[in-house]
């Protein structure tokens, strides 16, 4: 076993390969080589730490100095000092990893880390995602070996039931009941099947496990299927997924030339394999039986239930399929036990979730924690709170099934059943935070757009009812609307979640319902004021001049295409209303702060 005096860790993930992590391992490499530090030095790429707004993320220990935005100027600096001179580049620290004494915080420290807990993440940033020693190093394949050489098939669903584990991809039903169904089904050939299709606006949790950890999927499916007894399984994931794609393919094939995947795997006689399949990216993919429609090669569109998958799902044989967060949880609740999984968490929803944190927020991110953790806890003490000191508003759970929580709900633990109860609901973990420069019908306009564009046009209610109510929502955002237009929404969102086909038409409404609940105030303030409170909506907008401030300069005049401010120099100006296209060039070009939209 070699050993090395510092381990340097690159984030490989899709945010910081973006900016440019590859480029930044890669100079790694060449200094190393340069400076003779092959045997004193190893490089990891691995995957998404977490912190995305930090990124590009490069940790070295055994220091722990958490270097953030780094850029590749910055690798040979820290090569010549930290590597070779064993000084810490303090510059390049991130700003909430060092004491004020100075010394570097342990990562757990950082604000953004301190309330977290790992299960699902737990390897993420951690290992070598294309190097399955390093995932067996971390007790990989240890609950594969366990299940098939000291468990029976129902012992393993008996365990995963007492853990209280529901399924992570949005209904929350329970894993371990899904698990015993397909058990019940007498069939010649059963399936494993694994949804990566996630395609919630600002969604990347289930990315984030395939790019940083897929060995733990792989290792739970292979569990899951020698539970119900099944010797192939399927992961659909989308295509633009590049980098997860790369690397489950490595690691199946590294599974495979290890024996942990094919034939007789421990030599216990149970065979399984995997198969990756790539969807187009239709949103309604997610949807588990026009998933399993897509891996036949039909059309991506839902099935009518029952008979549920458990019975009759993928090629008409019994299937379960689980999304990548859930699978990512069975190894660790086999190698520790249902009662260990059980005590994180609350009543009705046992241990933790990752959230994808986004929108109008400090700490961008992926944050893993306990269920019952509150609104506040990771908008504010795990994300920083609101850039610029403005003033939180809303947060959207749930993607575009959810909803928007106010202020008011600030302190509501977040658990299946609280958020449904506040009118939103987990969904695949999608956490988007609006601050007061958002306008809520805009938001429910934007969400309902998308779900009328990805909708599969098989059931009336979805392809025509959510179109209705988007019309509608033009409509009030266009200055347009009418008295009842709210009670039209209210009609058409209560018919469609009720007769739709399938879960993407049944919570199409949710965003609109819950912006009229919460935000009623500014559907009637565009209605019937005809103003959009926060200045979103263009046609709504209107820009005037405080003639107090007003210096009559003549510079808004001249850069207005519409001709459509009057006055003199040295006067004060006015804008015409009828004639304003609402660019804001005036607004932009005023060096006297007189000119405001309203």
């Amino acid at each position: 076993m070699e050993l090395f005096r510092s381990h340097v860790l690159i984030c490989g993930g899709t945010g910081c390969t973006s900016s440019g992590s590859a480029q930044l391992l890669k100079r790694f490499e060449e200094l190393v080589e340069q400076n003779g530090l092959q045997k004193e030095v190893k490089l990891v790429h691995t995957g998404c730490f977490g912190l995305c707004e930090a990124g590009p993320v490069v940790i070295v220990y055994p220091e722990g100095a958490f270097y953030s935005r780094i850029t590749v100027a910055d690798v040979d600096e820290i090569v010549s000092e930290h590597l070779i001179k064993g000084r810490i580049v303090q510059r390049l620290l991130h700003k909430d990893s060092v004491e004020t004494t100075g010394q570097v915080r342990a990562l757990d420290d950082v604000e953004f880390y301190h309330k977290q807990k790992r299960v699902a993440l737990r390897n993420c940033g951690v290992i070598d995602p294309e190097n399955i020693d390093e995932y067996i190093a971390f007790d990989g394949y240890k609950a594969l070996c366990k299940v098939l050489t000291e468990m029976q098939p129902q012992e393993v669903i008996d365990v995963i039931k007492a853990s209280g584990l529901r399924g992570r991809g949005g209904a929350g039903f329970p894993t371990g009941m899904k698990w015993q169904f397909a058990r019940n089904s007498e069939n010649d050939k059963k399936y494993v099947c694994c949804n990566a299709d996630e395609g919630d606006p600002g969604a990347f949790m289930d990315r984030s496990v395939l790019e940083g950890d897929p060995h733990a999927v792989l290792e739970a499916m292979a569990i899951a299927g020698y539970a119900i007894g099944s010797d192939q399984g399927y992961i659909y994931v989308r295509a633009e997924y590049p980098i997860a794609v790369k690397r489950l393919e490595i690691a199946i094939n590294q599974a495979r030339e290890y024996g942990l995947l094919g034939e007789n795997i421990f030599g216990s006689g149970f065979n399984f394999d995997i198969d990756v399949r790539l969807g187009a990216g239709a949103f309604v993919c997610g949807e588990e039986t026009a998933l399993m429609n897509s891996i036949e090669g039909k059309r991506g569109e839902p099935r009518c239930r029952p008979p549920f998958p458990a019975v009759k799902g993928l090629f008409d044989k019994p299937t379960i399929l689980n999304n990548v967060e859930t699978y990512a949880n069975v190894c660790q609740i086999i190698l520790n036990g249902a009662d260990w999984f059980a005590s994180m968490g609350t009543e009705r929803s046992k241990g933790t979730k990752v959230f994808a944190l986004g929108g109008k927020i400090n700490n961008t991110g992926l944050v893993e924690v306990p269920m019952g953790t509150t609104l506040r806890e990771i908008i504010y003490e795990i994300g920083g709170g609101i850039p610029n000191g403005k003033k939180f508003k809303a947060v959207q759970t749930g993607g575009p099934s959810g909803g928007c929580l106010p202020a008011s709900l600030l302190d509501t633990p977040i658990d299946y059943d609280n958020l449904i109860a506040a009118g939103s609901m987990m969904g695949s973990g999608g956490m988007i935070v609006m601050d007061e420069d958002n306008c809520m019908v805009d938001i429910a306009r934007f969400f309902l757009d998308f779900t009328v564009d990805e909708s599969c046009g098989k059931c009336t209610p979805c392809r025509i009812g959510t179109r209705r109510m988007l019309e509608i929502l033009n409509r009030i955002c266009e200055g347009k609307g009418e008295d009842g237009d709210i009670e039209k929404l209210e009609h058409l969102a209560a018919n469609i979640k009720a007769t739709a086909l399938c879960g993407l038409g049944q919570t199409a409404p949710n965003p609109v319902l819950s912006t009229i609940r919460q935000f009623r105030s500014e559907y009637e303030a565009h209605i019937y004021d005809k103003h959009c409170p926060a200045g979103v909506c263009h046609k709504l907008l209107r820009y005037e001049i405080d003639t107090a401030k007003c210096k009559g300069c003549t510079l808004c005049a001249r850069v207005c295409p519409a001709g459509a401010i009057m006055g003199s120099v040295k006067e004060p100006h006015v804008i015409d209303p009828t004639k304003c296209i609402k660019c804001g060039a005036c607004m932009e070009k005023c060096k006297f702060g007189a000119i405001s939209k309203k």
